[in-house]
Protein backbone atom coordinates (compact mmCIF):
# COMPACT_ATOMS: atom_id res chain seq x y z
CA UNK A 1 0.00 0.00 0.00
CA UNK A 2 1.07 3.04 -0.77
CA UNK A 3 0.41 6.02 1.75
CA UNK A 4 -1.57 9.12 0.02
CA UNK A 5 -1.32 11.94 1.62
CA UNK A 6 -3.73 14.77 0.08
CA UNK A 7 -1.98 18.31 -1.04
CA UNK A 8 -2.11 20.76 1.97
CA UNK A 9 -3.93 24.27 1.06
CA UNK A 10 -1.57 27.18 1.30
CA UNK A 11 -2.65 29.77 3.98
CA UNK A 12 -4.82 32.69 3.06
CA UNK A 13 -1.70 35.11 3.38
CA UNK A 14 1.02 33.31 0.95
CA UNK A 15 1.18 34.35 -2.84
CA UNK A 16 1.37 31.53 -5.08
CA UNK A 17 1.48 31.14 -8.71
CA UNK A 18 -2.51 30.33 -8.75
CA UNK A 19 -2.98 33.71 -6.62
CA UNK A 20 -0.58 35.72 -8.91
CA UNK A 21 -3.07 34.83 -12.20
CA UNK A 22 -6.29 35.18 -10.20
CA UNK A 23 -5.29 38.51 -9.34
CA UNK A 24 -3.68 39.60 -12.66
CA UNK A 25 -6.76 38.20 -14.73
CA UNK A 26 -9.01 40.52 -12.17
CA UNK A 27 -6.57 43.38 -13.06
CA UNK A 28 -6.72 42.78 -17.11
CA UNK A 29 -10.71 42.89 -16.71
CA UNK A 30 -11.26 45.47 -14.75
CA UNK A 31 -8.94 47.72 -16.31
CA UNK A 32 -10.53 46.50 -20.26
CA UNK A 33 -14.03 47.16 -18.66
CA UNK A 34 -13.42 50.80 -17.23
CA UNK A 35 -11.24 51.57 -19.91
CA UNK A 36 -14.44 50.34 -22.34
CA UNK A 37 -16.91 52.71 -19.88
CA UNK A 38 -14.74 55.64 -20.07
CA UNK A 39 -14.47 55.63 -24.44
CA UNK A 40 -18.29 54.67 -24.06
CA UNK A 41 -19.55 57.55 -22.14
CA UNK A 42 -17.11 59.96 -24.32
CA UNK A 43 -18.39 58.74 -27.25
CA UNK A 44 -22.02 59.36 -26.38
CA UNK A 45 -21.65 62.40 -24.80
CA UNK A 46 -19.44 63.56 -28.10
CA UNK A 47 -22.23 62.35 -30.31
CA UNK A 48 -24.83 63.93 -28.04
CA UNK A 49 -22.50 67.48 -28.60
CA UNK A 50 -21.67 66.92 -31.77
CA UNK A 51 -24.02 66.69 -34.74
CA UNK A 52 -23.22 68.85 -37.32
CA UNK A 53 -21.82 68.38 -40.30
CA UNK A 54 -19.83 65.60 -41.33
CA UNK A 55 -16.14 66.13 -41.21
CA UNK A 56 -14.46 65.81 -44.43
CA UNK A 57 -11.85 63.43 -44.70
CA UNK A 58 -10.03 64.00 -47.57
CA UNK A 59 -7.32 65.61 -45.75
CA UNK A 60 -5.58 64.65 -43.06
CA UNK A 61 -6.07 66.76 -39.70
CA UNK A 62 -3.56 65.58 -37.42
CA UNK A 63 -4.97 65.73 -33.94
CA UNK A 64 -4.95 68.87 -31.69
CA UNK A 65 -2.14 69.20 -29.10
CA UNK A 66 -4.50 69.16 -26.05
CA UNK A 67 -5.19 65.54 -26.95
CA UNK A 68 -1.01 64.67 -27.22
CA UNK A 69 0.12 65.21 -24.20
CA UNK A 70 -1.63 64.06 -20.21
CA UNK A 71 -2.12 66.92 -18.20
CA UNK A 72 -3.98 68.48 -21.08
CA UNK A 73 -6.43 65.51 -21.29
CA UNK A 74 -6.54 65.72 -17.63
CA UNK A 75 -7.95 69.32 -17.84
CA UNK A 76 -9.80 68.11 -20.80
CA UNK A 77 -11.58 65.94 -18.80
CA UNK A 78 -12.15 68.39 -15.84
CA UNK A 79 -13.88 70.23 -18.71
CA UNK A 80 -16.08 67.17 -19.53
CA UNK A 81 -14.33 67.69 -23.44
CA UNK A 82 -15.46 65.17 -25.04
CA UNK A 83 -12.60 63.67 -27.27
CA UNK A 84 -10.36 64.00 -23.95
CA UNK A 85 -12.70 61.90 -22.06
CA UNK A 86 -12.44 59.03 -25.07
CA UNK A 87 -8.69 59.22 -25.14
CA UNK A 88 -8.51 58.82 -21.43
CA UNK A 89 -10.01 55.79 -22.07
CA UNK A 90 -7.58 54.90 -24.51
CA UNK A 91 -4.91 55.46 -22.16
CA UNK A 92 -6.26 53.19 -19.99
CA UNK A 93 -6.42 50.68 -21.65
CA UNK A 94 -2.73 51.10 -22.70
CA UNK A 95 -1.81 51.23 -18.69
CA UNK A 96 -3.83 48.13 -18.16
CA UNK A 97 -0.76 45.51 -19.69
CA UNK A 98 1.62 48.27 -18.09
CA UNK A 99 -0.09 47.53 -14.89
CA UNK A 100 -0.13 43.85 -15.65
CA UNK A 101 3.96 43.75 -15.97
CA UNK A 102 3.54 45.68 -12.45
CA UNK A 103 1.32 42.82 -10.23
CA UNK A 104 3.52 40.29 -11.51
CA UNK A 105 6.68 41.78 -10.40
CA UNK A 106 5.11 42.08 -7.23
CA UNK A 107 3.62 39.23 -7.22
CA UNK A 108 7.19 37.35 -8.04
CA UNK A 109 8.91 39.44 -5.20
CA UNK A 110 6.42 38.23 -2.82
CA UNK A 111 7.45 34.69 -4.10
CA UNK A 112 10.78 35.58 -4.27
CA UNK A 113 11.51 34.25 -7.21
CA UNK A 114 14.20 36.18 -8.37
CA UNK A 115 14.33 35.34 -11.88
CA UNK A 116 11.16 35.91 -12.85
CA UNK A 117 11.55 39.62 -10.43
CA UNK A 118 14.17 40.37 -12.94
CA UNK A 119 12.43 39.44 -16.46
CA UNK A 120 9.31 41.26 -15.76
CA UNK A 121 11.47 44.15 -14.71
CA UNK A 122 13.18 44.37 -18.15
CA UNK A 123 9.69 43.56 -19.53
CA UNK A 124 8.57 46.55 -17.99
CA UNK A 125 11.84 48.76 -18.68
CA UNK A 126 11.63 47.74 -22.48
CA UNK A 127 7.31 49.32 -22.07
CA UNK A 128 8.21 52.20 -20.67
CA UNK A 129 11.15 52.58 -22.75
CA UNK A 130 8.64 52.35 -25.83
CA UNK A 131 5.90 54.57 -24.46
CA UNK A 132 7.77 57.41 -22.85
CA UNK A 133 11.21 57.46 -25.79
CA UNK A 134 9.61 56.73 -28.94
CA UNK A 135 11.22 58.35 -32.02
Amino acid sequence: MSSFTPPQPNPPGQWTDQRVETWVGILLRTGVMVAAAIVLTGGVLYLAQNHGPRPDYRTFHPEPSQLTNFSAIVHGVATLNTESIIMLGLLVLIATPVARVVMCIVGFLFERDRLYVVISTVVLLILLYSLFFHS
